[in-house]
C-alpha cells in the first residue's frame, strides 16, 4: 500500500499539469523554513548560553541596585570584594565563592626566543585578576596545572589555550613569565581550554587577586563602600533548592545594614542566576532582553505559516482539478482516510524536499548571517536541532497538507464525477472563500513585517544623525599609558602642532560613554547630600573645544592638577531651581572627590552621556589628572591615513614600549545600538523572504485563475474589451484583499512598533 502511495505521489510530482504548483510550493516552502532555521540557531544560542557548566542552576551572582532619595532606582552588576569572604565564612547555604575584576587593561610585555625584544600585546576586555575559587564555580578544563593551587599566590596567572599561543607561540608555556603594566613579572601556573561556546565569558588571562596589591596599591581590598563597574562576585549554593536562594537574599537586607548603617535602604543587594544574566540588559554586561528573542521566534513562526498558507491557497485552488480522481477512486472502494493518506504523502514528500533544500540554503547562508548578528553559529546536529527540525516537518506537513487533505479526500463521488457539467460549483465557492481569508492572513502578516521593518529602520537613522550635544564625527580616542604621565603633556603638544590636528584633550573618557562614574555632591550653603547622584566628565580644558561641547553661560574650566571649579550641564541647573543658567555662576559645590566646596564657573548645553535609551542626567565637568585615561584628538579628516600616521608616529617616539591602539569615537557610539543595528537588519531580511513567499503565492493564484478564465478572456476581447481593462478585472479582487490586508495589519503593527520603542 505505501509503495503505491509513493509511486502516485512522485508520478504527480512529475506530471506537467501540476509541475507549477509544484515548484511554487517548493520554493515557498524552502524560503519560509530557512528563514526559521536561521532564527532557530540564532536563539538557540543566546537560550544556551552559558548551559554547559555542571553547576549551572547552582550559580549566581550578587549585584546592587541603588535606591535614591529621589525615588530612580540604578541597576549595577558589581559587589563588594569582602562581601566574598563573608559568603563563604558566615553563609552556610553557600558552597563556594569568587571575586573577580573584569575588563582589567593592561600591557602584556612577553620575552620571546624567536623575536629580539619583547612581544608587546594590550588587552582591555580579555584580563581578569580573580580569586582562585573561582575555578571551583565555573567549569574548566585544565590543560596543565593545578586549580586548588593555580592562582592562590601573587604574580601567576593562569592562559586559555588561545591565549598561550598567541603570546608564546605555544600551547604550554607553565613556568614562563609575561611582565604586567610594566611593574609586575608573573608565572604562568596554569593552562585551561578556550570556553565552551556560546559563552559571554571571553577572558583569555586570569591574573591571581593577591597580586592587585602591586599592580594599584591604592586599592582597598577590605572597603565595601569599593564599587566598580567591573566588579563581579560569583558564588554556588549547595543545593539547588529555590528556597536556598530565597534565604540567601532574604539575608541581604541585614548584611546592607551592617555595612552600610543609616544609608542601607541605598544600597541593597540581590543575587541572580546565572540563566538571567545574559539578559539583564539593565546591567552592563546584559546582551539582549528576551522579549526581542520572542519576537523573533514568532517571526520565523509567521515565515513557516504564511509558506503553509500558500501551499494550502494553490492546493485547494486546483483541488477540482483532482475531483474525477477522487470520484473514480471512492466508486473503486477507497475509502476517505485512505485517501487523505495519500494526499498527506504527497505533501510530506514536497515539504521533507523543501526541508533539505531548506538546510543547505541555510548552511550557505550562515556565514552573511553570523557577520550580521556577530555571532558564530552552526550547524550541531544534536537533540534539539534534530527535534527542532523533526518538529518543524509534522507541523508544516500537518498545516500545508491537512486542510488540502480533508476537502479532496472529502469530494462526493457523484458530484466530483459530475464537475466537468457545472455541479461543483459549491465546493469551489466555498474553497474559494477560504482561499480569500489566508490570502488576507497572509498579507496581514508580510505588511505587519514591513511596517516593522521600516520603524526599525527609522529608528537606527533617528540614532546615527540625532544631535547627541556634541561633534562626533572625526575624533580619534587613544589610551594614556598610566605609568608615564608626565609624557601626557608632551603628547598633547606634539599633537596640537600637527596641522591636520585641530584639539587635543586629556580625559577619563569621551562625553557619551558606558562608563558612569559619579556620587555624591553638595550644593550651595546646605550641609546635606543632595538626593540624587551627580555624574563626571573628568577632563582638561581643552574637552570643550575636542568636542564642540557648546558653553551657554560663563567661561572653560582651567588646567589644574587636581578640582579646582566644575562647568556642569543645563540639566543640572536646572534641577538645582535655576531657569536661567547665568545665575548659577559662581555658586559653590562640593563633589565627594573634593574636600571643599568649589565655584561652579560655567554652564554647557545638554549632551548625552550615554546611549539615546537614557535620559540626560545630572553632570559636570571638571580638571583631574590623576582619573585621565584617554586623549581625544579632533582631526581635519582631509587626509585622515597621514594623520593617523602622525599620531602613531608621535606615540611611538614618546611611550616605546607600549602598545598603539586607537577607535574613533563613532565607532564606540555604535556599540550602544549593536541590538537596535542587529535587528534592523534582521527585520529587514525576514521582511523581503515573506514578500517573496507571499508574491510566489499571488503569482500562483493569478495564473491559475487566468487560466480558468481562459475562454473568458478570450469572449471579452472579441467583443472589444482591452488589455487593460481586463487586467484591472483580473486584478481588482486581488487589490481588494490586499487593500484589507493593508487596513488590518497597520494598527497590529503600530501596537507592536509602540511597545518595541
Amino acid at each position: 500500500m505505501l509503495q503505491n502511495y509513493l509511486k502516485i505521489a512522485w508520478r504527480r510530482q512529475r506530471d506537467a499539469t501540476y509541475c507549477v504548483s509544484t515548484w511554487l510550493n517548493l520554493l515557498g516552502l524552502t524560503v519560509g523554513m530557512t528563514g526559521g532555521l536561521l532564527i532557530f540557531l540564532f536563539i538557540r544560542h543566546h537560550l544556551s548560553t552559558d548551559r554547559h557548566h555542571s553547576r549551572f542552576d547552582r550559580i549566581y551572582r550578587a549585584v546592587i541596585d541603588l535606591h535614591l532619595e529621589d525615588g530612580s532606582v540604578e541597576y549595577y552588576p558589581e559587589a563588594p570584594q569582602p562581601m566574598a569572604k563573608t559568603l563563604r565564612q558566615e553563609y552556610p547555604q553557600v558552597e563556594q565563592a569568587a571575586f573577580v575584576i573584569v575588563n582589567k587593561s593592561m600591557t602584556l610585555s612577553i620575552n620571546r626566543p624567536d623575536a629580539t625584544g619583547p612581544a608587546r600585546f594590550l588587552e582591555h576586555e580579555k584580563t581578569a585578576l580573580a580569586e582562585y575559587q573561582l575555578f571551583q564555580i565555573f567549569d574548566f578544563q585544565w590543560i596543565s596545572g593545578n586549580p586548588q593551587t593555580a592562582l592562590r599566590d601573587p604574580n601567576t596567572v593562569v592562559l586559555t589555550e588561545s591565549s598561550a599561543r598567541r603570546y608564546f607561540g605555544e600551547p604550554n608555556p607553565v613556568g614562563r613569565t609575561i611582565e604586567l603594566n610594566h611593574k609586575v613579572m608573573a608565572t604562568v601556573t596554569g593552562v585551561v581550554a578556550d570556553p565552551i561556546q556560546p559563552t559571554d565569558n571571553q577572558i583569555g588571562l586570569y591574573i591571581s587577586m593577591p597580586t592587585l596589591r602591586q599592580l594599584d596599591p591604592d586599592y582597598n581590598q577590605d572597603e565595601w563602600g569599593q564599587l566598580v563597574s567591573t566588579n563581579r562576585l560569583y558564588f554556588t549554593t549547595k543545593d539547588t533548592n529555590p528556597a536556598t536562594a530565597q534565604r540567601i537574599e532574604a539575608s541581604l537586607p541585614a548584611l546592607s545594614k551592617k555595612h552600610f548603617g543609616e544609608m542601607a535602604h541605598i544600597f541593597q543587594f540581590h543575587i541572580q542566576p546565572l540563566a538571567d544574566i545574559h539578559f539583564d540588559t539593565q546591567r552592563t554586561g546584559g546582551v539582549i532582553r528576551p522579549s526581542l528573542l520572542w519576537s523573533l521566534a514568532l517571526i520565523g513562526g509567521f515565515l513557516v505559516l504564511i509558506a503553509c498558507v500558500n501551499f494550502v491557497n494553490l492546493a485547494t485552488a486546483q483541488a477540482f482539478r483532482r475531483s474525477k480522481e477522487v470520484g473514480i477512486r471512492k466508486t473503486l472502494g477507497s475509502s476517505r482516510p485512505q485517501l487523505a493518506k495519500q494526499f498527506l504523502l504527497e505533501t510530506s514528500l514536497i515539504v521533507l524536499t523543501a526541508t533539505g533544500l531548506a538546510m543547505l540554503l541555510a548552511s550557505l547562508a550562515l556565514p552573511l548571517f553570523n557577520n550580521q548578528v556577530h555571532l558564530r553559529l552552526s550547524f550541531n546536529a544534536d537533540g534539539p536541532f534534530l527535534l527542532f527540525i523533526l518538529i518543524l516537518l509534522l507541523v508544516v506537513v500537518l498545516l500545508a497538507g491537512g486542510y488540502p487533505a480533508f476537502v479532496l479526500s472529502g469530494f462526493s463521488p457523484i458530484l466530483a464525477l459530475r464537475r466537468l457539467g457545472g455541479a461543483f460549483v459549491n465546493t469551489r465557492a466555498n474553497g474559494y472563500s477560504l482561499r480569500q481569508g489566508l490570502v488576507v492572513l497572509q498579507f496581514v502578516v508580510c505588511q505587519a513585517l514591513l511596517v516593522g521593518a521600516l520603524v526599525v529602520m527609522q529608528q537606527v537613522r533617528f540614532i546615527r544623525q540625532t544631535d547627541l550635544g556634541y561633534k562626533r564625527d572625526n575624533v580619534l580616542i587613544i589610551n594614556l599609558p598610566n605609568h608615564e604621565k608626565q609624557a601626557w603633556e608632551a603628547l598633547k603638544n606634539n599633537l596640537s602642532q600637527y596641522p591636520d590636528i585641530k584639539a587635543v584633550t586629556l580625559q577619563y573618557r569621551p562625553p557619551s560613554s558606558k562608563m558612569m562614574n559619579g556620587g555624591s555632591f553638595k550644593f550651595g550653603a546646605k550641609t546635606d547630600w543632595q538626593t540624587y547622584p551627580i555624574r563626571e566628565r573628568l577632563a582638561d580644558a581643552g574637552y570643550l573645544s575636542t568636542y564642540n561641547l557648546e558653553l551657554i553661560a560663563g567661561r572653560n574650566i582651567v588646567a589644574s592638577d587636581s578640582i579646582r571649579e566644575y562647568v556642569i550641564n543645563e540639566t543640572l541647573a536646572r534641577k538645582l531651581g535655576y531657569k536661567n543658567p547665568h545665575d548659577i555662576l559662581g555658586k559653590p559645590m562640593q563633589y565627594y572627590l573634593s574636600n571643599v566646596p568649589l565655584p561652579i564657573v560655567g554652564v554647557v548645553k545638554d549632551f548625552h552621556l550615554k546611549s539615546l535609551h537614557e535620559a540626560i542626567a545630572p553632570c559636570f565637568i571638571a580638571s583631574y589628572p590623576n582619573m585621565y585615561q584617554q586623549a581625544g584628538i579632533r582631526i581635519s579628516g582631509n587626509r585622515p591615513d597621514q594623520t593617523l600616521a602622525h599620531v602613531r608616529q608621535v606615540w611611538q617616539k614618546l611611550y616605546p614600549t607600549d602598545v598603539f591602539e586607537y577607535e574613533f569615537l563613532t565607532d564606540q557610539l555604535a556599540q550602544f545600538y549593536e541590538t537596535e543595528t542587529t535587528i534592523s537588519q534582521l527585520v529587514n531580511a525576514f521582511s523581503i523572504i515573506a514578500m517573496l513567499i507571499c508574491g510566489l503565492g499571488l503569482y500562483g493564484l493569478v495564473a491559475f485563475t487566468v487560466g480558468q478564465r481562459t475562454k473568458e478572456i478570450g469572449i471579452r476581447k472579441v467583443l472589444g474589451a482591452s488589455v487593460s481593462g481586463i487586467v484591472m478585472l483580473l486584478s481588482k479582487d486581488f487589490l481588494k484583499l490586499i487593500l484589507i490586508a493593508i487596513l488590518l495589519a497597520s494598527p497590529l503593527a503600530w501596537f507592536a512598533m509602540s511597545r518595541w520603542l
